[in-house]
């Protein structure tokens, strides 16, 4: 391919596994039945993002499980955020959290990861597939958005949009995975007896093999509610942990039904939902309680980090763009 406005895109050499087109998801659609979708670890992707020069929103490929390789048809600033995967560009490693430059006809090579389970790739222009129901995100369950609505496949060429002038290659500092996720007491709590309520908090808890997009199912002691009956239907969202009649707890995740019949124990507080996504399958890890109040400071602990990011990338560098 000759680097054209034409061949503005990425082609697929290896798919990995379940590797898909994501962005931050689709909002304001849950009364219709539709999930939100988007990446698993949105500070992931907003990050990645950030660093070559896109809006926050758009949409890159969140990459599970490699070998994921991926030729550039235009010159390109790229970041990789998230898990650490072992990454070559052409045969040269390179470094998470900075972004780095493809020249046209170069292929960025993603063998596995060394910790955590997802890695993040954002390309300046953003990848540029057609918007459906006012996001670019994949919903593998209802099976649209991003590409044909599945995960990718060899062969697949992806559209970039317009490309960013970046002066030169920088880079941030992750955070670090630790297997305490921090949750708020949900509306059922009380319902569970008093040693279930006790063991939430102190267990450490196993993701299990049948976890996916839809929802990380955990195991451990089992959890019993001191309330028998069935309950109505209500609202669910992301980081919502049901238990089933098995007492086996269940953490909701992007691709999550919108309504559920089981009770809500807790929810996971937005700014660890990443440390979920990040959970290999076979790790444990604890949930630790917190109020409303050190949720919603973690949140602001975020976005404050995100405008230093800002400010970074708003110096005066030089425009051309030169392979770093």
């Amino acid at each position: 391919m000759s680097n054209n406005a034409n061949t503005a895109c990425i082609s697929i050499t290896k798919a990995g596994i379940q590797t898909t087109v994501q962005d931050l998801g689709r909002t304001g659609l849950r009364d219709l039945g539709i999930s939100q979708a988007g990446a698993l670890d949105r500070q992931s992707l907003i990050l990645a993002n950030k660093l070559v020069g896109n809006p926050e929103h758009c949409a890159g490929l969140e990459i599970v499980i490699g070998p994921v390789e991926i030729q550039f048809h235009r010159d390109s600033w790229f970041a990789l955020c998230g898990a650490n995967f072992a990454a070559e560009l052409d045969g040269k490693s390179i470094a998470k959290a900075w972004r780095h430059y493809a020249r046209a006809g170069q292929s960025l090579l993603l063998r596995g990861a060394h910790k955590e389970a997802r890695a993040y790739l954002a390309i300046d222009g953003g990848i540029a597939v057609a918007e459906i129901l006012g996001a670019r995100a994949t919903d593998l369950q209802a099976r649209f958005g991003g590409h044909e609505g599945r995960a990718l496949r060899k062969g697949d060429i992806l559209p970039l949009g317009p490309p960013q002038n970046i002066g030169r290659s920088i880079g941030v500092q992750q955070r670090i995975w630790t297997p305490e996720v921090r949750a708020i007491r949900g509306p059922e709590f009380m319902q569970f007896d008093a040693c279930a309520r006790k063991k939430f908090w102190q267990e450490a808890w196993k993701v299990s093999s049948q976890s996916n997009r839809m929802a990380f199912r955990l195991s451990g002691d089992s959890l019993q509610r001191s309330e028998s009956g069935d309950m109505l239907s209500h609202a669910v969202l992301p980081g919502v942990v049901q238990v089933p009649a098995n007492g086996q707890p269940i953490v909701l995740l992007a691709d999550c039904q919108t309504t559920g019949g089981y009770p809500r124990i807790a929810t996971v507080i937005e700014a660890d939902l990443w440390k979920i996504a990040q959970t290999p399958i076979g790790q444990h890890f604890c949930f630790v309680e917190v109020d409303i109040a050190t949720a919603l400071d973690a949140k602001k602990k975020w976005q404050r980090e995100l405008a230093r990011l800002n400010c970074v990338n708003s110096i005066n560098y030089k425009p051309e763009r030169k392979h770093v």
